[in-house]
């Protein structure tokens, strides 16, 4: 909540007078009556950017003008940075699905053979979206780049916020100078001198009110120039010009002197002599004023959000001025309601007590389930943090504050329309963020699952939309990804028509079986274990029996088909991750078959059906696959592999076996013979005659001699021709690469195909193409083949994919070699200015075989620019992760480590982490780290980026050894002792809440051919020293000796109960992952047998009063799961080695309300007396209307005060009372003017002992 700009400052009447407000416009300021806000015209409710420069105009009078470069710059500009970078981040995912849209309509256009004019269109359109991703990425990395070197100030006199001090910094009325001169001697002045310049000229008496605004707005700039130099304010006289701009009629100067202010806190003691300054009462009278007074309501709100910033802050916040604020969050149509709950929701959590007081949390539950405050998730996380230990529970009087959410769901009916849609789709998400935590999955546990036994009921509410939302939200809870054929089962297509989703999990199998790890627990997901824990909850609290009712009590199909899928997923989930006593259970679906079996009952033909369609979707569910996250680990094994590679070669046998006939019907029917159109030719035919009966050499000669099948394919990719390189560079477009690069893969498997190659001029001609980007050749050309446009909206950049296919085999290198195209690629690499085709060129190639690639992408590694070498580095982790028993004797695992352990000395920082990532993933295999050891990498300069792969070397004998010869050992597992177990918690919990946050990642920016790493994965159990240490006997004997261990067991049974001391709990937190990671190695089981550690965790999991803390241990039972002995402890505390049959749920825990006395605020004078009562009554609606006489004397206006501050009222009703004083009133307390009788020192709204209000003599001078 900080401000860009400067304020505006007021305009003038003909006659002189100040305007209260005004309008704004482009360049001019009009008001009727001064009623209406000096907010922009399209500033929205809730919006703070209040970003208007005044400065002085020609006719020598005051008048406004918007200096649009003051509202862009300033010391804020990191922030607007940030702005741009996500409206470009939006616009490029915008765009990004355009591009994929035109490009499936293209497709789909292909394939029906669609008209030419409908298929240019579209064409048109996919370029239109290419051009404009470009043109948005390049502005995004200019703007990243702008933002990186405005962090560091520009040594340029003329730069930005130089211009914006001098621009407007107003300068004393008695200097007359030059303006060149003034401006230079404002650069070099002293700004202490400035200071005192300014605070005389706003001693100055019954000036215009923009006179006072212009001196303001230059004393922001000068504080934000010279940081330092609010330090040393003489408050005296500060304080003074402070409080006779706070006292003016004017709100714009009001709201200027706010703004200062805001800028001149430096620690809590500032705070506590601006407050004696008495700002608590006129911030409390600035916020009940009416919406007109819109710049003084938002700088007095900003004025109280400051105190959030400065340490300690909030304890001088008092609680009168809370009072107000909640009373602005409880009006409906103020427009600072937004932010006014956002600084409740942040000053619960820095001092719950003082809300509490205020009377602020029935605000905030409100605003948890209206449904119309649009950041109430982060309210929900407030109170979350509430729940979490029991001091901090006692707060919440009712303890079903977390329930305002689920009212809406319970409460539908069918007359709501559009708008109530929304506020359920609200309300989902902050259930959902309030079952993303262990505080708030625990509470909603309570009274027997009773919020989330309503939730499931309410799925029997017969209104479309509301159901919907239900189930999106239990897909979206248990984290379930609907698989790919989901969107056509749901539009009501047969599970039977998916012909592809019988080879899905054959693909899958494939892949995780080239992606296996020797190291299962390194992978172990956290996530999973929490799912279960919900899955678990809502199975407990009926969810299986409410998805057979809702789909029995069918609203449409698509719902009644999503509620099936649900059902199947749910089941899988459960067999996946549930122990086998809850799922057998789950799986038989006693309900329905009892409903089946009943032949009296017509029911039955609807659960016979239902039964149908939960097998069919389970039959397809296995069939596609893995489809949810906590089917991510590998089930493939060698056996399923083995047979599949039998059952592709054998498919590949019978393809080749065509006879003369068969194969001569083929290739008329690919229409290569009848037609040079290639828009007419059949791809998909072509394609499997090229993998198919042109592997067969009689065939293949047969293409080449007697027919123009080979010879017309491979003239239609002549760059000369002009036809591939010109075809457009789109999604359907794709299949002529692909094609061209199976023809090039099946030539070289056969003599006279490579003779035919060799001859034809397809590569010769690439070669003259290339040699006009070779500086060295002196060929040039008025439009070569490879320009950067062309690479982009063209097929021009698939020639290098052809290169590549060639690259593959030992006789494609010597085609290349012959044509001198080897040579070129050196050339290029070199290039400077075309990082787009070293990219592609890179990419591309092959470099299984050893031989100069290897060199060319070394050379690229080690001397081209810093993007390449990311880039190139990262093309290294396809080759680097392969199990090296399978490289064969071109060893391209062991080159590609090699290469990866030089990147670790790479002068940039960030080439080094990509390199330490992929070093990391390649040593999950016991050879790859036994050979990354081999290499000896010295780490030590990469500090904490290479921690986790010099962990990694503790899992074998060898890596062990090497790092106990660099003394790395005994070092790091002090420091872990010491210190780093806590950073662990901080880590683990940080990734756990970004995954369950479920942010989704935004598109990358990077080319299709990047071989980056994965996005990090979260909510995975992070390398933890104790773990890896117990891999080897000779790390368990060191921890043994070192004696960890048993601290560690001793920390958790002295404090295991602990709830209210964070640093203790932090400290068993840390004792219990150290615990956890040691106990799931089987070498680390024994420690957990000489011990009674487990039944301290496990009596963790079940009693401990901290949520976080359960949770904790929770996590480590599913660590210590991991090992056979660890199962077996478990299981005589009564825990599955799954999940515990429920031992850990939550009791329903009462929170005692301790009675608070109220001592009544009243005055001997019987006047007085009735005057105080009617006030209190205000708060009572029934006797609110009464009236109060008028009010004149400084004595009752602060017994007034303390009502406001000691019961809850609404804001009109404030507004109400405290208009009843007299200005006259204010001015006397805030100048403290008032007579002896009546003199009260400091507010008598603050309830801090302590915080009395001094004299402001003996503050330092300036």
């Amino acid at each position: 909540m900080t401000d860009q700009g400067s304020l505006l400052a007021p305009t003038r009447t003909r006659d002189g007078r100040a305007l209260s407000s005004a309008t704004t416009a482009a360049a001019s300021v009009m008001s009727r009556g001064g009623q209406s806000s000096y907010a922009t015209a399209n500033t929205g409710p809730g919006s703070f950017n209040t970003q208007l420069t005044p400065t002085i105009s020609s006719d020598a009078r005051s008048r406004p003008s918007f200096d649009m470069h003051a509202i862009t710059v300033g010391d804020h500009d990191s922030t607007t940075s940030e702005q741009r970078q996500a409206e470009l981040q939006d616009q490029i995912e915008k765009e990004t699905k355009i591009r994929v849209g035109s490009e499936n309509l293209l497709e789909a256009l292909t394939a029906k053979n669609a008209k030419k004019e409908q298929r240019l269109q579209v064409e048109e359109q996919l370029n239109i979206s290419n051009r404009k991703l470009a043109q948005l990425k390049s502005g995004l990395a200019a703007e990243i780049q702008r933002a990186k070197d405005i962090k560091s100030p520009p040594a340029d006199p003329q730069s930005r916020l130089s211009y914006l001090f001098r621009r407007n910094l107003s300068r004393s009325p008695s200097r007359h100078v030059p303006k060149q001169q003034d401006e230079e001697d404002e650069e070099t002045e002293s700004p202490t001198f400035v200071l005192a310049e300014i605070l005389q000229a706003l001693e100055v008496q019954g000036m215009q009110p923009e006179y006072y605004v212009e001196r303001a707005n230059s004393l922001v700039l000068l504080f934000r120039r010279h940081a330092t130099l609010k330090y040393d304010l003489a408050w005296s006289i500060f304080g003074l010009r402070m409080q006779t701009m706070l006292l003016s009629d004017s709100r714009e100067v009001v709201a200027a002197a706010y703004r200062v202010m805001r800028y001149a806190f430096t620690d809590r003691k500032s705070l506590r002599i601006i407050r004696a300054l008495h700002t608590d009462y006129l911030v409390i009278l600035s916020l009940v004023k009416e919406g007109k007074a819109s710049v003084e309501r938002e700088q007095a709100m900003k004025f109280v959000r400051a105190f959030l910033d400065v340490k300690d802050g909030v304890e001088e916040i008092a609680r009168a001025v809370v009072r107000i604020i909640v009373a602005v969050a409880e009006h409906a149509d103020d427009r600072l309601r937004s932010i006014a709950t956002l600084t409740l929701a942040e000053i619960l959590v820095r001092k719950p007590s003082l809300l509490v007081d205020a009377g602020g949390m029935g605000v905030l539950a409100d605003a948890l389930g209206e449904g119309n405050y649009h950041a109430a998730e982060s309210v929900g996380t407030s109170f979350l943090y509430l729940l979490d230990t029991p001091r901090r529970r006692r707060l919440l009087r009712s303890g079903r504050e977390l329930e305002a959410p689920f009212a809406m769901f319970t409460d539908a009916n069918a007359t709501h329309g559009h708008l109530h849609e929304e506020k359920l789709k609200a309300n989902a998400k902050v259930i959902a963020s309030l079952l993303r935590s262990w505080p708030g999955l625990l509470t909603l546990c309570m009274n027997d699952f009773l919020p989330l036994r309503s939730l499931l009921l309410s799925l029997q509410i017969p209104i479309p939309h509301v159901r919907n939302i239900l189930l999106e939200l239990l897909f979206d809870l248990l984290r379930i990804k609907p698989p790919s054929w989901s969107s056509s089962f749901l539009a009501g297509r047969r599970l039977t028509t998916y012909g592809r989703v019988t080879n899905l999990k054959n693909q899958q199998i494939k892949d995780t079986s080239t992606s296996g790890t020797d190291d299962n627990t390194s992978k172990w997901s956290l996530l999973d274990h929490y799912v279960s824990v919900v899955l678990a909850a809502f199975l407990h609290a009926g969810l299986v029996p409410a998805l057979l009712l809702a789909e029995q009590e069918s609203l449409t199909p698509a719902l009644n088909r999503k509620t099936i899928l649900l059902l199947g997923e749910v089941l899988k989930m459960a067999n996946e991750l549930l122990p086998p006593n809850w799922s057998a259970q789950l799986q038989v679906l006693p309900e329905l078959l009892h409903s089946a079996a009943s032949f009296q009952s017509e029911d039955r033909f609807v659960a016979i059906g239902t039964i149908y369609q939960v097998d069919s979707v389970n039959r397809t569910l296995y069939r596609s696959g893995p489809t949810t996250l906590y089917n991510s680990k590998a089930t493939a094994n060698t056996t399923d592999t083995a047979s599949t590679r039998q059952t592709d070669s054998s498919k590949v046998q019978a393809a080749m076996q065509v006879d003369e006939t068969a194969f001569r019907n083929l290739m008329v029917e690919t229409q290569v013979l009848n037609t040079v159109s290639f828009q007419k030719w059949r791809w998909d035919v072509i394609l499997s005659i090229i993998e198919g009966p042109l592997l067969n050499p009689k065939r293949l000669d047969e293409a080449i001699k007697v027919t123009k099948f080979v010879h017309r394919l491979l003239g239609f990719y002549r760059p000369f021709k002009y036809r591939f390189s010109e075809v457009k560079n789109t999604k359907p477009n794709q299949r002529y690469v692909r094609a061209g690069c199976a023809l090039i893969t099946t030539l070289l498997q056969n003599p006279e195909g490579l003779k035919y190659l060799g001859e034809s001029k397809f590569v010769r001609q690439l070669a003259e193409c290339l040699s006009h980007f070779d500086r060295m050749s002196g060929l040039t050309s008025e439009s070569p083949t490879f320009t950067a446009d062309r690479m982009n909206e063209t097929l021009t950049g698939g020639y290098f994919a052809l290169l590549g296919a060639l690259t593959k085999d030992v006789k494609g290198i010597q085609i290349l070699e012959r044509w001198r195209v080897i040579n070129m690629f050196y050339h290029i690499v070199e290039l400077n200015d075309r990082d787009d085709l070293i990219k592609t060129l890179l990419s591309n190639m092959d470099y299984t075989l050893d031989g100069h690639l290897r060199i060319i992408i070394s050379k690229a590694m080690t001397s081209c620019s810093k993007e390449i070498r990311i880039f190139a580095t990262r093309l290294l982790r396809r080759y680097a992760t392969k199990p090296m028993q399978l490289t064969g004797p071109t060893g391209v695992a062991e080159w590609a480590i090699r290469l990866l352990v030089t990147q670790l000395y790479d002068p940039d920082v960030e080439v080094c982490e990509v390199a330490i990532k992929i070093l990391e993933e390649a040593c999950n295999q016991t050879e790859s780290l036994e050979f990354v050891v081999k290499c000896r990498p010295a780490l030590d300069h990469l500090g904490e980026i290479g921690a986790p792969l010099l962990l990694r070397f503790l899992s074998t004998s060898v890596g062990y050894h090497y790092l106990d010869g660099l003394d790395y050992i005994t070092r790091e597992m002090d420091d872990w002792f010491l210190g780093r177990n806590d950073s662990y918690v901080a880590l683990i919990e940080a990734s756990m809440a970004r995954a369950l946050a479920d942010i989704p990642e935004r598109p990358s920016a990077q080319t299709s051919y990047d071989e980056a790493p994965e996005n990090p994965e979260y909510g995975l159990v992070p390398p933890h020293f104790y773990r890896e240490l117990t891999r080897t006997k000779e790390g368990c004997e060191l921890l043994r000796q070192k004696g960890h261990f048993d601290e560690f067991v001793a920390t958790i049974r002295d404090f295991a109960m602990e709830d209210d001391d964070s640093e203790l709990i932090l400290k068993v937190k840390g004792c219990l992952w150290a615990v956890g990671n040691v106990g799931s190695m089987e070498l680390g089981a024994p420690f957990l047998e000489s011990s009674d550690v487990v039944q301290w965790i496990v009596k963790i999991a079940e009693e401990s009063e901290v949520m976080s803390l359960r949770g904790t241990a929770f996590y480590v039972l599913g660590l210590v799961s991991r090992s056979l002995h660890g199962q077996e402890i478990l299981l005589e505390y009564g825990w599955d080695g799954v999940l515990a049959p429920w031992q850990a749920t939550p009791e329903d825990i009462s929170w005692t309300r301790k009675a608070e006395v109220k001592v009544a605020i009243t005055d001997v004078d019987a006047m007085n007396a009735r005057i105080l009562k009617l006030t209190t009554d205000l708060g009572n609606t029934v006797l609110a209307k009464k009236a109060a006489n008028d009010l004149q004397t400084p004595t009752m206006f602060h017994k007034v005060m303390q009502i406001l501050e000691a019961h809850h009222f609404r804001l009109p009703a404030c507004r109400f009372v405290l208009d009843l004083f007299d200005q006259r009133v204010l001015q006397q307390i805030v100048l403290e003017e008032e007579d002896e009788q009546g003199e009260e020192e400091g507010s008598g709204s603050e309830s801090e002992p302590g915080s009395e209000h001094t004299a402001m003599d003996g503050t330092k001078a300036s």
